[in-house]
């Protein structure tokens, strides 16, 4: 699965999820992609589920861009544990999503194929989704 090989600061404060993306929202490696319309947390093994569903889908044809990756880190307490004694370890890491970004691209296939396995992968992501082509005359 994903995540940071290492990291200036191991844990991080929540945020706020609020804007929409501007820096990743259109299709630029591939001819498909699926697009966020919600914003959320996705975590490294529901991107890695999608990724498995659209190489199923695809069936190891064409090629697929990950344009999304889990940077930050989630921290967990323990079960049943008082208040206090600070912040709970690492448990998993999460890529931050804004409306409007690119999280999945397809090339290399024909639509209908693309299409299928672009549903599948955003069955398995916690946000609803859009299909989006390639804009021609692009730069």
């Amino acid at each position: 699965m994903l995540q940071p090989k290492r990291v200036k600061y191991r844990k991080q404060h929540r945020g706020r999820r609020k804007g929409i993306a501007i820096a990743g929202s259109t299709v630029v490696f591939g001819d498909f992609g699926l697009k966020a319309v919600e914003p959320a947390w996705i975590t490294s093994r529901q991107i890695e589920a999608a990724r498995r569903a659209i190489t199923r889908g695809v069936r190891r044809g064409g090629q697929v861009w990950i344009r999304i990756f889990p940077g930050k880190s989630v921290t967990q307490r323990p079960a049943e544990t008082r208040m206090g004694s600070g912040k709970g370890p690492v448990d998993h890491w999460v890529a931050v999503v804004k409306p409007g970004r690119v999280l999945f691209e397809i090339g290399g296939v024909k639509e209908d194929v693309a299409r299928e396995a672009l549903l599948l992968a955003s069955n398995k992501l916690p946000i609803a989704t859009i299909i989006v082509g390639r804009e021609e005359g692009q730069a």
